[in-house]
C-alpha cells in the first residue's frame, strides 16, 4: 500500500499551489470512474486555507463527481461486456487492478440494485464505499440513467457541502472530528436513511 501513500502525499501537495482547483475537479472526476483516492483529500485542505471559499470549492467537487459519475457509468454500459455476458478486457482490468474492484464485489451490487436502486447509489455517493464501484456496476447492469444521475447529484453534493459547510463554520478544529468520525456518522445516517425508506414501504 505504500504507492497509495505516496499517491495521497502527491495530490495533496496541490493544495499548496496555484493548481489546487483544477486538480480538485479532476481529482472528483477520476474518483467517481477509476481513481482510489477520495477528493475529500484535496477539498478538506483547500476549504481550510481559503475558508471564504469553501463553498466554491464543494461546487466544483459536486460538479466534477457527477460528471465523473456518469462517465463511470458509460465505461459500464458501453465498455465492460464483449458479449454473451462475457467479461470485456476494460472488466478485467478493472477487476485486477483497481483496488477494491472485484468480480464478487461487482456481482453482490447487482442483487442490491434489485432490491434498493435509488439507495445503493445514493450511500455510495455520500458514504466512504468507493462510488466507482456503484457507477460502472449502474452502466453494466443498465440502471435507470435518470434514477442513477439524481441519486449521484443529491449524495455528492450533500457530502461535500457538508464538509465544506463545516470546515467554513468551525475551522481547523473540526478536521479531526471529519478525519475520526465524519465516515462512521454518515454510514449510520445512511442505514437510518433506508431504515426509513424500508419502513414507509411496508406501511404503504
Amino acid at each position: 500500500m505504500n504507492y497509495l501513500r505516496r499517491l495521497y502525499d502527491w495530490i495533496l501537495h496541490w493544495a499548496e499551489t496555484k493548481y489546487g482547483v483544477p486538480a480538485l475537479f479532476l481529482l472528483a472526476l477520476a474518483e467517481s470512474s477509476f481513481f482510489p483516492i477520495p477528493p475529500d483529500v484535496l477539498l478538506i485542505p483547500l476549504a481550510l486555507g481559503a475558508r471564504s471559499k469553501a463553498i466554491r470549492f464543494a461546487l466544483v467537487c459536486s460538479v466534477a463527481s457527477i460528471v465523473g459519475g456518469m462517465a463511470g457509468y458509460g465505461i459500464g454500459y458501453f465498455a465492460w461486456w464483449s458479449g454473451a455476458e462475457a467479461y470485456s478486457a476494460v472488466a478485467m482490468f478493472f477487476f485486477n487492478h483497481i483496488p477494491g474492484f472485484s468480480e464478487q464485489v461487482f456481482l453482490n451490487i447487482q442483487e442490491k440494485y434489485e432490491i434498493y436502486n435509488f439507495l445503493i447509489v445514493f450511500t455510495a455517493g455520500f458514504t466512504p464505499i468507493p462510488f466507482k464501484i456503484i457507477t460502472i456496476s449502474a452502466g453494466a447492469f443498465s440502471i435507470n440513467f435518470p434514477m442513477f444521475l439524481l441519486a449521484s447529484m443529491v449524495s455528492r453534493s450533500a457530502r461535500f457541502f457538508l464538509v465544506a459547510l463545516l470546515i467554513r463554520q468551525f475551522g481547523e478544529p473540526i478536521t479531526v472530528f471529519i478525519d475520526k468520525y465524519f465516515n462512521i456518522l454518515s454510514i449510520i445516517f445512511t442505514i437510518f436513511l433506508i431504515g426509513g425508506f424500508l419502513v414507509l414501504k411496508a406501511l404503504i
